[in-house]
């Protein structure tokens, strides 16, 4: 069992797919592609019977690549990685970090199908996908893609907390592009967890893991600001570009929740016994000292006047 994290920051608990079902599913789709192939061949034969030799050939040719090779680029890329076969076998391609594949991912594991598949009748295919440790063919290790079993009961997954509310919307210029999925991963399964992690260990992980993700994005993390909020907020931003590049502007902002305070994962033990949860470092890190600015701080937050850290609704490690 493999637990992955979609780009929408939703944690799965999926089981990646073996060389039977996806055998099966790969032989479905090859019926399909062929059955297309012999009508559209059927087609063309009887309408460019007056051309000549060359030209029929040459037919001949972009009908078999279009169909059997641009047929499948073009079926993953906008069902986002479900075929014909994989459908009826319960099976989805994705990313490495379990996010929806794209073009480039699918055009990858489309050429690669042609050696893979038909050009040695599936044997390489067959033998990288026995050996693999997740199942994967040739075209899925050069793609970063894995094949996985959407037919599995759902556990309880991990909740990503939102940001603290004068963090929202601040990362918006924020350059993501050169982080890697590897650490959106790593992030995504440090913020599920870090209600079960010591909180020293938490405390040391979530600044090991803002540091990277800072020198990824070029921009250091804000001061005053903690490690895991800061990652809650990133994550949240990468969320509404995912929607918003797939659904549109009103589905972003519908999408994305709304950072208010009181809304956030598991309670901590004076949470849940109703006194406002305000955010505190672990027991032995030295405090951050700097407040947000007068202008980051939401107008009718008291806490400032009082000579307290104000409430931003984030549960810390514990």
């Amino acid at each position: 069992m493999s637990e992955l994290v979609t780009g929408e920051a939703v944690a799965l608990e999926l089981r990646p797919a073996r060389l039977p079902s996806r055998a099966l599913a790969v032989l479905l789709d090859l019926v399909a592609a062929m059955a297309v192939y012999v009508a559209v061949t059927i087609v063309l034969v009887t309408s460019t019977g007056s051309l000549d030799e060359a030209a029929q050939t040459a037919l001949s040719i972009a009908t078999f690549v279009l169909v059997l090779v641009g047929g499948p680029i073009a079926v993953e890329t906008l069902s986002h990685g479900r075929s014909l076969g994989k459908m009826a076998c319960g099976l989805r391609v994705v990313r490495d970090d379990g996010g929806p594949i794209r073009f480039r991912h699918a055009l990858v594991r489309g050429l690669l199908a042609v050696i893979e598949i038909l050009m040695t009748f599936g044997i390489v295919a067959c033998v990288a996908s026995f050996v693999s440790a997740r199942g994967r063919r040739l075209g899925d290790v050069f793609a970063g893609t894995l094949v996985v079993r959407e037919r599995i009961p759902v556990t309880r997954t991990g909740f990503v907390p939102p940001p603290p509310p004068w963090l929202a919307g601040r990362f918006s210029g924020l350059d993501l592009s050169a982080v890697p999925d590897g650490l959106w991963l790593a992030v995504r399964q440090y913020l599920t967890r870090m209600q079960q992690l010591d909180p020293q260990v938490g405390w040391s992980m979530a600044e090991r893991l803002a540091s990277d993700l800072a020198e990824r994005t070029g921009a250091p993390v804000p001061q005053g600001v903690p490690p895991a909020a800061y990652l809650a907020a990133v994550v949240q931003e990468r969320q509404a570009r995912e929607t918003r590049r797939a659904f549109g502007g009103d589905a972003a902002r519908a999408a994305t929740p709304a950072a208010v305070p009181g809304t956030h994962g598991p309670a901590s033990p004076e949470a849940r016994g109703g006194t406002p949860a305000v955010y505190e470092p672990p027991v032995g890190t030295p405090e951050v000292v700097s407040e947000p600015t007068a202008a980051e701080r939401p107008a009718e937050s008291p806490a400032g006047s009082a000579g307290r850290r104000p409430g931003t609704g984030f549960v810390p490690p514990a």
